[in-house]
């Protein structure tokens, strides 16, 4: 640990047939399809340009803000991906994306299901073409409030197709059980600050179950940041949480291990200690050949990368090839670990994880209960 504070010391707090296409392009139309205007996210109030008076321009930019505020970054950013993958393809066609067309649309599902809506792009899965139509209602909606009919048949029917010749089973990560969340913290180097992150952000995401986003989005405190998810209070029984999730504000607690070296509350408390953190983000870049800790606040993926490192490190399934075990673990393994290992009362799993629905936690539980019950011996077989 000495050599941790001497490489912090200068660190401070501080994505069949189709119907026909029946819509006529005007050139004034297509021109606005391909204008930028289509490919940005737009917002249901005008520009401060539009001609509000002045004392009501600074209330338009707070409102602009509540707009964003309403959906996460991540949402955000695929929708106003789906949006310019629409309108590119739109331009492509020589059609309008605005109005909204059903048979536009109609066309546009089934060439994404067919592979044919960009050049050298793969058939979309179904769930990313209903992310995609969820996308566009959206879209059209918030400008001026343009209604996109997706009961029509021109998309109803196409989609329905669609379900029944694509839809597959969810590709489900694996989960990180207790035993091998173990031997991936004996990977990390306990000697360096990013050792000592990365032993704090795999134990709080599983014993809270946590979302990448909501590990990365943490703060030392309440209020410390525009961007933070929620912060942490580390009390004399454990950590408590709080998050700020879809549905509103939620609390997670996080107890105190059996041993220090498993403890997510001793694994956050070190990091803090060495790092020097008092304010803002809880989990930063560590910079200068890993001697200091940034201003800068984790992005999401840096969960994935550390739960795939250290699951290879590790030899977490050795039965598969390097390459598979990178496609099965990411950040989630450490929330279905959580969810797949802990043998209490199912509701308290449940508000850990933030489920509104039993049904939900239950699929998380798919390791722990898989043959539990065999029907074939209970038969007499």
């Amino acid at each position: 640990m000495a050599q941790i504070i001497a490489q912090n010391s200068e660190n401070h707090v501080d994505e069949s047939s189709a119907p026909s296409l029946s819509t006529a392009v005007s050139s004034d139309v297509s021109a606005a399809g391909s204008s930028a205007d289509t490919n940005r996210l737009p917002s249901p109030l005008p520009e401060a340009s539009a001609g509000l008076p002045a004392h009501l321009e600074q209330l338009a930019d707070r409102a602009r803000g509540y707009v964003e505020a309403a959906s996460s970054g991540n949402t955000r950013r695929a929708y106003a991906s789906d949006w310019k993958h629409f309108a590119a393809w739109c331009r492509r066609q020589n059609v309008a994306p605005l109005p909204p067309d059903p048979q536009v649309v109609g066309l546009y599902i089934t060439a994404c299901a067919s592979g044919t809506a960009e050049r050298g792009m793969k058939a979309n899965t179904v769930s990313t073409i209903e992310r995609r139509l969820s996308a566009l209602s959206w879209n059209y909606a918030q400008r001026g409030g343009q209604k996109l009919d997706r009961k029509h048949r021109a998309i109803a029917t196409v989609m329905a197709g669609i379900r029944n010749t694509h839809a597959a089973p969810p590709r489900q990560k694996e989960a990180v059980m207790p035993d091998e969340l173990i031997a991936m913290l004996q990977t990390l180097d306990r000697g360096t600050l990013r050792g000592l992150r990365d032993r704090a952000m795999l134990l709080v995401g599983f014993a809270g179950a946590l979302r990448r986003s909501e590990i990365v989005g943490l703060d030392v405190g309440r209020d410390q940041s525009e961007d933070g998810r929620g912060w942490i209070d580390i009390l004399d029984k454990g950590l408590l949480v709080t998050l700020r999730g879809k549905t509103g504000w939620r609390e997670v607690e996080i107890g105190r291990g059996s041993t220090d070296a498993t403890c997510p509350v001793i694994a956050v408390e070190t990091w803090v200690k060495f790092a020097r953190l008092a304010h803002g983000p809880l989990f930063r870049r560590v910079t200068g050949q890993g001697k200091s800790v940034g201003p800068e606040r984790l992005n999401d993926k840096e969960v994935a990368r550390l739960v795939k490192r250290a699951a290879i490190a590790a030899g977490v399934r050795g039965d598969l090839s390097e390459i598979e075990r990178a496609f099965k673990f990411s950040g989630h393994s450490l929330r279905a670990g959580l969810a797949s290992s802990a043998e209490v009362d199912e509701r308290y799993v449940q508000k850990q994880l933030g489920h509104a629905s039993a049904d939900m936690t239950r699929k998380y539980q798919r390791r722990r209960d898989r043959f539990r019950v065999n029907l074939t011996k209970a038969s007499g077989l």
